[in-house]
């Protein structure tokens, strides 16, 4: 079998992790029993390029169980788990991703599964799709249609949609309100400062934490670091966003007046230059910075390491730049995406929502191979109110149904 990975020997600690998060997605596993029964992938290949851990192996595993042949890689260089990718192997897959890969080995894992012609694809920040679309120009036709996971990603692809340069129908599984109303917000507050908490080993409460960017996945930092005892500045360029964070209840300033005060720093923009060597020079000795983008251009890492007076490891994961000024700042994760280089990513209950978007959208997308615009599409609504409802069904939860007047009140006319 065809693979790329650091040890297959590791695979028992692997299948423990994948085991415990099966135990708590059942809306996953629910899939799983009726993929088995139905094969909706059957005779199709599915590259897969999302962060590899325990939730994305079992996500694997959910597909394949319907049939597809998985060839798996990685989203990012740090956020790949060795014995993970070990499972994945031992049970029969396809992967081609290790822990700290270089940039060329990244990209020859991307490309690893790109070359055997995948007829789906499933993207976390936009890479797989821009290398098939530019390296690959000969596989595109064999491709029936792709997922997106990550709000990074959905706005690669709408510039590429601008452009008409799009390549094959792309679904939104990021706007889905089943993805990212949890996802974004309650997955990405709590394993930014689970990641940080175990990083650091630093308490939260009594500091400032600095939150650049009120998106979805600001508002889950911000209302995580409120929790945890914090003062929360928020720094914004949207003037709604600023509006939205002063509402409720935070400071709200530029990044260059937030710089003198904050603690703790954690960029969640999308945007690159966030935080640059002269943002650093201003803040206290001892600041810590992090990233909880997708890409790692939101903190100027590159800035700070030309320009420190010296560079060293201060903790596993924690590097510290000693400034001209004499000040020292530290950066987690080389400035990757923290919850998951340095930690673990989201919970588990959390992913269960999104992953099932992901392998019902598939499926979509498999039922109407051929059919199908290459164009952007939105997860059908249908889609996103049955995994809602398979999650209370998991919590035992019922609710509440319009009756036959209720609906004709709402909906017709008269």
């Amino acid at each position: 079998m065809d693979f790329e990975i650091r040890d297959p020997g590791l695979f028992e600690s692997g299948e423990q992790k994948i085991a415990w998060v099966r135990r708590n997605m059942p809306v996953l596993s629910g899939l799983e029993a009726e993929f088995s029964a139905r094969r909706p992938f059957a005779g199709l290949r599915v590259a897969l390029s999302v962060h590899l851990e325990a939730k994305t192996a079992y996500l694997c595993r959910v597909l394949a169980s319907g049939g597809a042949e998985m060839f798996v890689t990685g989203s990012n260089p740090l956020s790949t788990q060795d014995d993970v990718a070990a499972a994945l192997v031992h049970g029969g897959m396809h992967v081609f991703a290790w822990h700290g890969a270089t940039e060329e080995e990244y990209e020859r894992h991307l490309r690893r599964v790109i070359e055997p012609s995948p007829h789906l694809i499933v993207d976390d920040g936009g890479d797989l799709v821009q290398l098939i679309r530019t390296g690959y120009p000969d596989r595109i036709a064999s491709v029936i249609g792709g997922c997106e996971e990550t709000t990074t990603g959905v706005l690669r692809l709408k510039a590429l949609a601008r452009a008409n340069k799009l390549p094959f129908p792309m679904v939104l599984v990021n706007d889905a309100d089943s993805k990212h109303l949890f996802d974004n917000r309650y997955g990405t507050g709590q394993s930014v400062f689970d990641a940080i908490t175990r990083t650091t080993n630093l308490i939260v409460a009594g500091k400032t934490v600095v939150v650049a960017g009120y998106g979805w996945c600001g508002k889950g930092v911000s209302l995580r670091a409120k929790g945890l005892g914090a003062k929360v500045i928020v720094c914004e360029v949207d003037p709604i966003k600023a509006m939205e964070a002063v509402m409720d209840g935070f400071t709200v300033l530029p990044m260059k007046d937030a710089a003198k005060v904050g603690d703790f720093f954690i960029t969640v923009t999308g945007c690159r230059d966030v935080i640059t060597h002269e943002h650093a020079l201003s803040m206290k000795d001892g600041a810590i910075l992090c990233n909880a983008g997708h890409f790692d251009v939101e903190v100027d890492v590159k800035g700070l390491r030309l320009r420190a007076q010296k560079t060293y490891e201060a903790r596993k994961n924690v590097t510290g730049y000693v400034l001209e000024n004499g000040r020292t700042v530290f950066v987690l994760a080389e400035g990757r995406l923290v919850n998951l280089a340095a930690g673990d990513g989201h919970p588990a209950e959390i992913m269960d929502l999104s992953f099932s978007i992901q392998a019902l959208s598939l499926e979509y997308l498999a039922q109407r191979r051929n059919a199908l615009p290459n164009e952007l599409i939105a997860v059908p609504r249908e889609v996103d109110l049955e995994v809602a409802r398979r999650r209370l069904d998991a919590w035992g939860l019922s609710i509440d149904a319009l009756t036959d007047d209720q609906k004709r009140y709402l909906y017709e006319e008269g």
